[in-house]
């Protein structure tokens, strides 16, 4: 069998390519000197490896043979997994934009030996079709153009490449204030979809973060439309067919406006933040049916996501068998031949199946004659599925449902991105921290404790820098502003859980190597890429928050957090610096930075510090801390000093030397506005001052 250069590459995306007829090369300085050495242009091509229309250009392209001659001819080849490389990612997706005004994967640029793009383009078929030029056709024009016009390609691939810097250019401003959060639920309302939940028309994202800013604005007025938004959209979805109702777990996002039609690629991340929003929204409602929900997602996650060492994987892909979604859909036939004709009649009328199938291809819109579970009846059917309500019908749906599951083992599964990421394992560390604190579940912890200590002793050198990918025992990529960012809010999350000082102490060690390698020491905010790191046309900074937060969005709450946590207002004015860096520009697209607002919110709200002093393992210490876990708090930090490990605490958080337990009880103080309410005992006295 034919292999290329990417057989040497451990990244699961690279290796599916590893057998293309398409020379493909790695990034890497010998592809760039071979394409300077042969006089070519270089063509480069960014996925990942659960990417449906990835794998619809390679089989169409890169798997054949013709298409292959053209390329392997008329381009020096290269490969980039945007997972294990976010900063070239970046880069080119801002020429794309740039020069297309979208973008999207696969991403495709055209490039000179220098690195500067001269064309972009997402998916391109083989053959020109619909308006669209094909691979073969791009690659004679080219051809063509490099031998005749060559200087005036050159040119113009330069001058696009000295004007990428502004892609990636903020507007600083002085502070922000309350108007702008009030502004950005002005824009939520316009944007909500009343009929279905969600914000905007199809294809429709899940967007936590909008969620989690909306319950704060639910929080600081009582807004009773902020907090219906919320719930409405996070019961739609766990109703829907983005959600997987045999196995747990959200898809990636939603093809039409209902939540029915997914693209089927579940990633690590959505999992994180997702639970994140149903924790909070139960916080909040005491809804047992959101709670649920993030008990699923991690059910999910322990069961298929997670290395034997504790560290979590990517994601799965959205395709098995060569076609989308085949894992999870179901004909009325298999569906009855696994539970039976009662059950499962009985099951298919509340699941919505349907003989001809409800299952549409997303091309044509045709019925292919299967279906896809979603609940579309009243909400009483949902509390009967959770096993809230006294009749049977949960019971006999939790037995159908593994039965289904088990049947639905035996096809052939999707492909499982094992790779570990360091940033996305701190957004799944956060989230089960969470879940531990607000459902009791200490289970949650050690799933998090175990996935913080292999980033720290496999994924961190001796000087605190971690690296940002693992797979099968190598260690590569040196981490991203990403990786700081989502690793130090995962430990901060997992002290205020843990209430073990190892995680403030590693937490601050990172943040100030953040800020020593990846600070903009000119203009603020910290650059995607170290310092040193220079092998790309342009240095990142992000700042938009997609489907996954910015660096810098994260990176104010961390500062933020950190600054309560430790008492040290060094903290609290790097935030300030930080915030006012990119505030001309958060308040001119307010919408486009929910998780920066997140950051904005906790910095203007009266936050409060609460310190138990105390025996971790105690009972009254136990319950004071159930308090805070049952309560949505979400400006308020909390720390516990007990006589094992008042040294260490009071090493990161000075400010608690002095405290003390009264009559040698559990003992909780309540600081806020720089200033410290009288210590108490009393649960119902501490419930009273946060209140």
């Amino acid at each position: 069998m034919h292999s290329n250069r990417l057989i040497h590459e451990k990244s699961p995306y690279l290796l599916q390519h590893a057998h293309n007829p398409v020379n493909w090369h790695p990034w890497s300085e010998e592809a760039f000197a071979m394409a300077r050495a042969d006089d070519k242009p270089v063509f480069l091509s960014i996925g990942y490896a659960t990417c449906h229309w990835c794998h619809v250009m390679e089989k169409e392209s890169f798997e054949d043979q013709e298409a292959a001659g053209y390329l392997n001819e008329t381009f020096i080849c290269i490969k980039v997994d945007r997972e294990e490389r976010p900063d070239i990612d970046a880069v080119y997706m801002a020429a794309c934009q740039m020069l297309t005004g979208s973008g999207g994967w696969p991403l495709t640029l055209l490039m000179t030996p220098e690195k500067n793009p001269f064309f972009a383009a997402t998916y391109i078929p083989k053959t020109s079709r619909f308006g669209r030029t094909g691979l073969i056709e791009i690659c004679r024009q080219v051809k063509n153009l490099w031998s005749s016009e060559k200087e005036k390609v050159l040119a113009s691939a330069a001058g696009i490449a000295g004007n990428l810097d502004r892609s990636f250019t903020f507007i600083p401003a002085d502070d922000l204030s309350t108007s702008t959060l009030d502004r950005a639920y002005d824009q939520d309302k316009q944007s909500f979809d009343v009929r279905f939940g969600g914000f905007g028309a199809a294809p429709k994202f899940p967007s936590p973060h909008r969620l989690l800013l909306l319950l704060r604005n639910y929080y600081r007025t009582k807004n009773p439309h902020a907090l219906e938004m919320v719930t409405k959209t996070l019961h739609a979805m766990r109703r829907g067919g983005i959600w997987d109702h045999v196995g747990f777990g959200f898809h990636r996002y939603s093809t039409d406006n209902a939540w029915l039609l997914p693209h089927f690629e579940k990633m690590l991340y959505d999992q994180a933040l997702l639970a994140m929003a149903y924790l909070e929204a139960y916080q909040v409602t005491k809804d047992p049916f959101l709670s649920r929900t993030a008990e699923e997602i991690f059910s999910y996650v322990l069961r298929d996501m997670v290395s034997p060492e504790g560290a979590f994987f990517s994601a799965e892909d959205a395709d098995s068998e060569g076609e989308e979604g085949k894992y999870y859909l179901w004909t009325l036939e298999e569906f009855k031949q696994v539970l039976g004709n009662e059950e499962g009649a009985f099951f298919a009328e509340i699941f919505n199946l349907e003989d001809a199938g409800n299952f549409s291809e997303e091309a044509t819109r045709r019925k292919t004659g299967a279906n896809i579970l979603h609940l579309d009846m009243p909400q009483y059917v949902e509390t009967d599925l959770t096993g809230k309500r006294e009749d049977d019908t949960a019971r006999r749906w939790e037995a159908a449902r593994n039965k289904l599951f088990e049947a639905r083992r035996l096809r052939v599964h999707p492909l499982k991105d094992d790779k570990v990421l360091t940033d996305w394992n701190g957004l799944m560390i956060a989230a089960l921290s969470m879940g531990a604190k607000i459902l009791a579940r200490p289970g949650y912890a050690v799933a998090a404790q175990r996935a913080a200590h292999f980033i720290l002793n496999k994924m961190q050198d001796s000087r605190n820098r971690l690296w940002h990918r693992f797979r099968d025992g190598e260690v590569a990529v040196r981490a991203h502003a990403d990786d700081f960012a989502f690793f130090i809010l995962g430990l901060l999350h997992l002290y205020e859980t843990s209430f073990d000082p190892v995680y403030i102490t590693e937490a601050t060690n990172l943040q100030n190597n953040m800020i020593a390698d990846f600070r903009d020491e000119e203009n603020g905010g910290f650059f995607l890429t170290a310092k040193g790191q220079d092998e790309l046309p342009v240095r990142p900074k992000e700042l938009y928050d997609g489907a996954i937060p910015s660096a810098n969005s994260v990176a104010l709450h961390n500062l933020l957090r950190l600054g309560r946590l430790t008492g040290d207002p060094k903290w609290e004015q790097k935030a300030l610096q930080h915030m006012r860096a990119f505030s001309g520009t958060v308040d001119t697209h307010v919408s486009s930075f929910s998780y920066f607002l997140l950051g904005l919110d906790f910095a203007l709200s009266p936050g409060k510090e609460v310190v138990i002093v105390g025996n971790t393992d105690a009972a009254d210490t136990r319950e004071m801390l159930a308090v805070l876990g049952n309560n949505f708090l979400p400006h308020t930090v909390t720390l516990v000093k007990s006589e094992q490990n008042a040294q260490q605490l009071t090493a990161v958080a000075g400010f608690t030397a002095g405290l003390m337990p009264l009559q040698g009880q559990a003992t909780a103080f309540v600081c806020s506005n720089f200033a410290c309410s009288r210590p108490t005992t009393d649960v119902r006295d501490l419930e009273a001052m946060l209140a």
